[in-house]
């Protein structure tokens, strides 16, 4: 740890639930960004390959690089 209060310390927060009476796993990035997906492999890449694959939902239809 780098001695700094957990509250100074940024976090990205990634957060995937599982959909009852499915096989549907539903994740959100830290970026707000939705997604759905039954392959766990396939939710954590889409989620790790941020901002690849999608955008924040601020920017979405705006041609933003980010």
């Amino acid at each position: 740890m780098s001695g700094r209060p957990l509250s100074e310390t940024p976090r990205e927060i990634y957060r995937i639930a599982w959909l009852p009476g499915t096989d549907v796993l539903h994740g959100t990035c830290h970026c707000g960004r939705e997604h759905s997906s039954q392959d766990p492999i396939e939710m954590w890449e889409w989620m790790l390959a941020h901002p690849q694959g999608h955008e924040p939902q601020a920017d979405q239809g705006q041609g933003s690089s980010r």
